[in-house]
């Protein structure tokens, strides 16, 4: 099963999209591996996340495999009128000549440059904390840093039977409404801690964002070396989903 919806969004120099498909086509013998790939107008460049079209191509399959896939799919509703729409521009965007070409090839590059500067600049504001170690945002809409806990700290998610960034991951979205994914979820190597956020604040905000980034563990560091997060004084606390975003500077003082 091949989830392909960021193949626009690939942001290193020297990398580029590769599809299933076409790994399968080059195959010695491309009838042998079962594939089903999706695409959808709610991620890429387009990120129409409310219109909910896409799509599901399978190759190689039975068909009576592929007769129970359109069952289902006939006895759900369809994508609306425009949600129809969306995924036909996206799969047929305009070409070279039509009217509206340029305007297409303007709005796609530029949205796609905002996204490679904002991956860039999220890998070096998750560099520049103590504790946090960032590779390279390749593409896709997320980066995934590596997070080192004090001993104390992992003996405190021990006692409480959580994984310490999930323990984390809590202690920071109760304490500052800062919401980020751990990366528990997602699988990682024994041993080792992640949490997931995303590159999507606007250019605009995106020095507020990683300002509010920089100092990560003066926000956890005092008790355990690190410190039990209180809550801030009753104020309104921003919130951009999936991404750190409250100055953590004050998060964490004394115990």
């Amino acid at each position: 099963m091949a989830d392909e919806v960021y193949q626009t969004n690939v942001y290193a120099a020297g990398r580029k999209f590769v599809s299933f498909r076409e790994v399968l086509a080059t195959m010695e013998d491309p009838t042998e591996v079962l594939l089903a790939s999706l695409h959808s107008t709610s991620k890429g460049f387009y990120g129409e996340c409310g219109l909910r079209g896409g799509y599901l191509e399978v190759a190689n399959m039975s068909p009576d495999v592929v007769a129970q896939l359109y069952k289902l799919s006939s006895v759900n509703l369809c994508s609306n009128l425009v949600g129809q729409i969306a995924l036909e521009t996206m799969v047929n965007p305009p070409r070279e000549g039509d009217p509206s070409f340029a305007t297409y090839v303007s709005e796609r590059d530029g949205i796609l440059s905002s996204l490679t500067r904002r991956a860039a600049a999220v890998r070096e504001g998750l560099n520049a904390m103590e504790g946090v170690s960032c590779n390279e945002v390749e593409g896709a809409l997320y980066a995934f840093p590596r997070i080192t806990f004090p001993d104390l700290f992992l003996e405190e998610a021990k006692k409480l039977g959580v994984p310490p960034d999930a323990m984390y991951a809590e202690r920071v979205v109760r304490a500052r409404g800062i919401c980020i994914v751990p990366g528990s979820g997602f699988g990682q190597v024994e041993g080792t801690y992640h949490f997931r956020t995303t590159i999507l604040p606007p250019e605009e905000q995106m020095s507020k964002v990683l300002e509010s980034m920089q100092v990560r563990d003066s926000t956890l560091c005092s008790a355990f070396r690190i410190c039990p997060l209180r809550p801030l004084p009753h104020r309104k606390v921003p919130c951009v989903s999936g991404t750190l975003n409250v100055r953590t500077s004050s998060m964490c003082s004394s115990v």
